[in-house]
């Protein structure tokens, strides 16, 4: 990319095709390249251009609006489906709730992105494919096979939105990258939007009490309902066009819970010592081990996108590279925990999931922590670390095929 600048540093229409492929790149080799171009018009009016932060809220055009608000009550309609149909609430919303909202956000960026057919009708097929099959499964309450597939059939709608994501681009490592960053972003969006909800239906609902209407049970059902399906469908649509408004939010949350969790995480450790509980013996600890685990590397991943963005002082890399460590020692103490009770009681669907997972986890880390400690060295930029991720992302996808779609004909069902 600072090859194809410099040699059309003239070019004013090819710069602007350059910027238009890929903008993040552009953004980091013009950034680079601008120290020496000082005193070039062209350069002067770019670096100005790109480093221009606009204050103000853009609310796209209206075919955008239009289609978030279309996409909204589609996504209502689908969660009150149960209602309006008559359908054991029990066995549509563990089976469907991926398919509330995913497909939105597929169809979102599908359009934004402007996706070639070919890749359009796999994503499609694929995401009909999960609809016909979830709802095929036997339902058999005390199935382990079928909460597993229900649990994994979300993660893969969400490979496939990160599919969505990343489109036709060639650079499909920093798109991926880009996709954590953005689902940390909606995270806090989608947060913000729910909260401001809450303020309003609490208000709503209190001032109807003020005059003797009781309107909570039609307000959840009919009103609330379509808020929560629109959450995170309007925070999407808030990201990708005023960037600007968690741009800022998101880097000081990783800064701020970065080393916060590392903390939290040691002191955790050495009271689960003292404590006496462990998860060889103790399965639901085992399970809520687990989680914080992927919760943990969650923040990692997130943290390694903004300062892959941003900043990378020697200090955040510090502390992403100790969270790292601590987090594959305890990947590393809930691995033999599951290997403990595989060897003591067998395997089941659940023990094969968590072990599968924890091994990929393991990898993962162990790469991510490799590519940190050369960027302490001096050997690697921190962009690669984020490459490394993106690169890795694909295992997941495959994992949650298998999960959903080979654990409950291997286990028949149970």
């Amino acid at each position: 990319m600072k090859d194809q600048i410099l040699l059309n540093l003239d070019n004013p229409g090819q710069l602007e095709k350059l910027y238009r492929t890929d903008k993040p790149t552009f953004k980091r080799a013009f950034k680079a390249l601008y120290p020496d171009l000082q005193g070039n018009v062209l350069a002067s009016f770019w670096n100005e251009r790109l480093n221009f932060a606009s204050e103000e809220i853009s609310w796209g055009s209206s075919k955008e609006l239009t289609f978030v608000v279309v996409a909204s009550l589609i996504a209502g309609l689908i969660a009150k489906i149960p209602t309006m149909f008559h359908i054991n609430e029990d066995f549509f919303y563990p089976r469907n709730i991926g398919f509330v909202v995913f497909p939105a956000l597929m169809a979102f960026f599908v359009w934004k992105n402007e996706m070639h057919k070919r890749n359009i009708i796999v994503l499609a097929g694929a995401t009909l494919a999960g609809l016909v099959y979830i709802n095929l499964l036997p339902d058999v309450n005390t199935s382990d096979t079928l909460v597993l597939a229900c649990i994994h059939l979300a993660l893969f709608l969400w490979s496939l939105l990160g599919f969505a994501f990343v489109g036709d681009r060639s650079n499909v490592g920093e798109k991926r990258l880009g996709f954590l960053k953005y689902n940390g972003d909606l995270v806090v969006m989608t947060g913000l939007i729910l909260i401001s909800g809450g303020i309003l239906t609490a208000i709503t609902i209190n001032l109807f009490l003020l005059i003797g209407i009781k309107i909570d049970e039609f307000y959840f059902q009919n009103i609330g309902v379509f808020g929560l399906a629109a959450a995170p469908i309007v925070g999407t649509y808030l990201t990708q066009t005023n960037p600007q408004l968690v741009g800022k939010v998101s880097p000081v949350i990783a800064k701020i819970f970065s080393p916060l969790v590392l903390v939290m995480l040691l002191v955790y450790l050495v009271a689960m010592i003292y404590s006496g509980k462990d998860p060889y013996n103790d399965r639901e600890f085992l399970l809520i081990f687990n989680a914080l685990l992927v919760g943990v590397m969650a923040i990692i991943f997130f943290s390694v996108a903004e300062t892959a963005k941003t900043s990378r002082s020697q200090a955040e890399v510090w502390v992403i590279f100790l969270l790292s460590i601590v987090t594959i020692a305890v990947n590393g103490i809930a691995l033999s925990a599951i290997l403990f009770r595989i060897s003591e009681w067998g395997i089941t669907p659940n023990r094969a999931a968590v072990l599968g997972s924890n091994v990929l986890i393991l990898i993962n880390l162990l790469l991510v922590t490799i590519q940190i400690y050369k960027v302490m060295t001096r050997k690697k930029d921190i962009i690669e670390v984020g490459k490394t991720i993106g690169s890795y992302l694909p295992v997941y996808f495959i994992w949650t095929i298998i999960v959903t779609f080979v654990f409950p004909l291997i286990f028949g069902f149970k």
